[in-house]
Formats: C-alpha cells, structure tokens, sequence
C-alpha cells in the first residue's frame, strides 16, 4: 500500500461555480476566485458581447443594443448549456446591464428560457442575486452606483428595476471616474461612494456592473460607513454558493462584507 502524500490538486470542491461573461472581461472571474475559499472552483464561458473590443476596450459609453443582443439567442444559450454539461453547481450570469435593458419580467423570461439548457443546475444573475441579497439584509432603501461605461438612460432603467422589485432607489448614476476598467482604483471607487453616496443614507449601496473593479473596498467602507456594501461580482458570488448548497463556504468568507454572515430569507421581509 502506498504511503506517498498527495499535493491538493483541485479535483476535490466543496462547490464549483460556472459564471457567464463577455469574452473580453475578465472582471467576474478575477473577483469570485479574490473572495473563494480554496475548495470553491470558478468555471467560465464567454459569449461576444458587440460593446467590447480586444483587451477590455469599450466606449466611455456603451451603446444599449449590444447589452440587449447579449441576452439575445443562440450564443449565451449555448454557453449556459455548454457549462451546463460540466459537473457544476450552479451557474451565474456576470453581466448586470441586460437585466436593467430587459427589466424583472424580461428577466424572468431570460432565465426560463435558459433553464431549459441547464440539466437542473440552479442559475442566477447579478441584478436578482442584488434583489435576494437586499432582502435579506433587510434593506429597503438603496443606492445604486454604476460604472462610468452606463449612460444615464442606462442607470435609470436600473433605478426602475429596483424600483419595480419594491425597492426604493434614493440615489442612482454612473460614478464619475474613468471610463476604463484598467484605470478605476478601489481608492477612487471609496471615495466616490464616501463623498456622493453616503449622505442620501441608504440602507445598502450596490456597486452595479460586474466589469468594474469593486470588491476590495467593501469591508472598509461597511467599517466606515453605517450601510451594507455590495457588489456584483460580491452578491452574486454569494447568491451563487447558496444556490449549490454551500452555505457553510459561505460563511467561512471574511473581510469582503456582512452580506456573508447573512443567508438568503433571513432578512426583513
């Protein structure tokens, strides 16, 4: 019998998470495995999104009919299902725009028409992960920071989807940095959510846009500042865990905000 010590290899996963994103971000993926713990794997697939350009580049803008073409059959169709056919968890959508061009009951239909290429896995995406997570913070009034890349139109369409999930929005816009992902810094991300945000005192803010550099500022602000902080990478991640059972790994995360000692349904209603 063999005495010999095995090296962890990867093969043994508490959970393993597929995630859905542009072909050139790679922003959801980066900050899922930032915040998973070391028996949690990320899986990826990537579907065209016709707003980005090799390296990351979009407009400081991003037009409307790409975000809504990004939704749009076969492609992303064929990747949930291409994921699908790997022993995952559950799958999560990494794009928060297309559900503010769609709205809930747009939504809802994306992910009963994607359902039916998932095996049974559990699916998510960001901006109903946001809904479930407000809810179990028992937040009711929220903030919605944008990345710069959302116009304004953008941004209302998302204050109207929170509003329509009986929310209310007391402060929305695209934040006012940069409109590049390789130039936003958790330091001007704080600041901006300090300066702008805070004085409308919600009872959550979400940092929308799963391309923008955001999770490493939530446990610093939540110390600072008297609301919960989330993200979209951030709760969608943690949407995602209790989707596949795993809880418990939720719960072992540290230092990337309170929405992790919280499990959904918990919050006020």
């Amino acid at each position: 019998m063999s005495n010999v010590q095995a090296e962890k290899d990867g093969w043994e996963a508490r959970a393993r998470v597929g995630v859905v994103v542009p072909h050139a971000d790679v922003g959801p993926e980066s900050e899922f495995q930032a915040i998973a713990p070391d028996d949690v794997f990320i899986h990826g697939s990537r579907v065209h999104f016709g707003a980005m350009r090799p390296g990351g580049e979009m407009d400081p803008k991003i037009p409307h009919d790409p975000v809504r073409a990004f939704v749009e059959p076969p492609l992303i169709d064929d990747a949930v299902e291409l994921l699908a056919a790997s022993p995952l968890d559950v799958i999560a959508l990494g794009f928060t725009s297309s559900a503010y061009v769609l709205g809930a009951s747009g939504e809802k239909e994306l992910f009963d028409r994607l359902a039916r290429r998932t095996r049974g896995i559990p699916l998510t995406g960001t901006t109903a992960a946001a809904v479930t997570g407000f809810t179990a913070l028992g937040a009711r009034k929220v903030a919605i920071v944008n990345p710069p890349w959302f116009d304004d139109r953008l941004s209302g369409l998302g204050a109207d989807y929170f509003t329509e999930q009986g929310f209310t929005v007391v402060h929305h816009g695209p934040c006012g940095l940069p409109s590049n992902q390789k130039l936003i810094t958790p330091e001007a991300l704080s600041d901006w959510i300090r300066t702008t945000v805070a004085g409308h005192r919600p009872d959550a803010v979400l940092v929308a846009g799963n391309g923008i550099r955001a999770v490493g500022v939530i446990n610093a602000l939540e110390n600072e500042l008297d609301f919960a902080v989330l993200t979209a990478n951030q709760v969608l991640f943690w949407h995602a865990l209790h989707l596949a059972g795993a809880g418990e790994a939720a719960t072992r995360i540290t230092g990337y905000g309170r929405l992790f000692d919280t499990a959904p349904g918990s919050g006020a209603s």
